[in-house]
């Protein structure tokens, strides 16, 4: 067994601040809520009801994955935020129309209570909202010492041990690495000069790693994967994960494409398209914010089937995407693909996968995870890109040598077999004839 890493313990109460406070963050507040009268089960959380797996399988060590390592418990969690509206989380869960009424009226006093911070915004990156909750600054440099003063006021008003930052904010619009983004002199310099290669995301990425506070990324927004705050993040030791959530269709990508490979069934087409209704899918209609979000999507097949080595099955695939905003469905979108495999001989075969559901129920638990998984690290010392939290994001951050592993199942057991090194036991590689010999 490897030696255990030292993790301090999760005492006090932790905060949870979402850039952000619309149908995902809400929805978010709310369920903790719930789970904390015992009003539901936090179903999709695998820091809640997720196991793993010790020693060998004739030793039958199989404990929670929250009995295992030391995480913060949900009772001991503070919600906040920001947003561009001045919506309550109440009334802004009631608008988003994830959750029914009865759930959000049984927590109503605890959402009423949480009021976000004005937001750091810019019509450049979200051209489809009219916000009327924002900030006043002279340079984004200003902006980002008001995102710091906020973190320490919400630290105080709430007696605060430990912060963390998950942005669920909409997606802003297609941004490639610029000059301003890779040295942290430089950035910093943009920031003063308000360059407007300077995100909003950004802005919030920079003020959390100042305050220490880990962060991530749950928008296919460049925000923190940029060499100059990756660089900071691993010069004050502070975590950071992203990016995009892995939610809906791109979750099943990464479940049946492995399956595919691993039976070394061919591929001749992928066909996936959307419809949704929520802020998010208006923001989408906005052709700089969707190439954010189509970039993200895509990226998924080639690092999980590597046409690089298996041409003859995976070497032109023909893979597209699209984003449709429909707004009767509001937040209840519909993802529908179209697999064209061929088999023994090179006969053809198709898979239809028709996914219908809320976006926010499959982002929430995505969001607590990530909270105390951040936290965890931080306890633990690990500072830098957290690629063991790749098994949550469409985009996986890795270090620029790396290319991101995709495979749902890959990243399940690298997240498991950090949190094993975490503790010294010994990591499972599933080896074949050791039960045998």
């Amino acid at each position: 067994m490897a030696d255990a890493r030292e993790v301090r313990e999760a005492s006090g109460k932790l905060g949870v601040l979402t850039q952000g406070m619309g149908a995902v963050a809400t929805t978010f507040f709310a369920g903790v809520e719930l789970i904390k009268r015992g009003l539901a089960d936090p179903v999709g959380s695998l820091t809640q009801l997720g196991t793993i797996r010790l020693g060998e399988r004739t030793e039958d060590r199989m404990p929670k994955i929250k009995d295992f390592v030391p995480l913060a418990g949900t009772e001991d969690l503070v919600f906040g935020g920001w947003d561009a509206f001045p919506d309550d989380a109440y009334e802004a869960a009631a608008h988003a129309g994830v959750l029914e009424k009865e759930h959000l009226n049984a927590v109503r006093e605890e959402l009423k209570e949480i009021r976000p911070f004005p937001a750091v915004f810019d019509p450049r990156y979200v051209a489809r909202i009219e916000a009327t909750h924002t900030k006043g600054y002279g340079s984004l440099r200003e902006a980002s010492e008001q995102v710091r003063e906020d973190i320490r006021a919400f630290k105080e008003q709430n007696d605060l041990d430990r912060v963390v930052m998950v942005s669920c904010s909409s997606t802003e619009a297609y941004l490639q690495p610029q000059k301003a983004h890779f040295a942290l002199e430089d950035f910093e310099a943009a920031m003063d000069a308000s360059d407007p290669a300077i995100s909003p995301s950004m802005v919030y990425a920079y003020a959390a790693l100042m305050e220490g506070v880990p962060y991530a990324n749950g928008a296919p927004s460049l925000a923190v994967d940029i060499p100059a705050l990756t660089q900071l993040a691993g010069e004050r030791g502070v975590p950071i994960a992203g990016k995009d959530f892995k939610t809906g269709q791109t979750l099943m990508k990464t479940i049946v494409a492995p399956g595919l490979k691993a039976r070394m069934l061919g591929l001749e087409g992928w066909y996936s398209t959307n419809i949704l209704g929520n802020r998010d899918g208006e923001v989408l209609d906005e052709a700089g914010s969707l190439k954010s979000k189509e970039v993200t999507k895509l990226s998924v097949l080639d690092t999980i089937l590597r046409p690089d080595v298996h041409p003859e099955l995976y070497g032109d695939i023909t893979h597209l995407v699209k984003i449709n905003y429909y707004p009767p469905r509001g937040d209840a979108k519909e993802g529908w693909d179209n697999i064209d495999l061929f088999g023994w001989l090179g006969y053809p075969m198709q898979i239809k996968i028709n996914l219908l559901a809320r976006d926010s129920i499959l982002a929430a638990p995505i969001v607590l995870d990530l909270a105390l998984f951040l936290d965890l690290a931080q306890r633990a010392g690990m500072g830098g890109i957290q690629e063991w939290l790749s098994f949550f994001f469409k985009s996986p951050m890795t270090p620029p040598e790396l290319y991101p592993e995709h495979d749902l199942f890959v990243q399940q057991m690298k997240l498991e077999n950090t949190l094993r090194a975490m503790r010294g036991e010994g990591l499972l590689t599933h080896p074949g004839p050791d039960y045998y010999e």
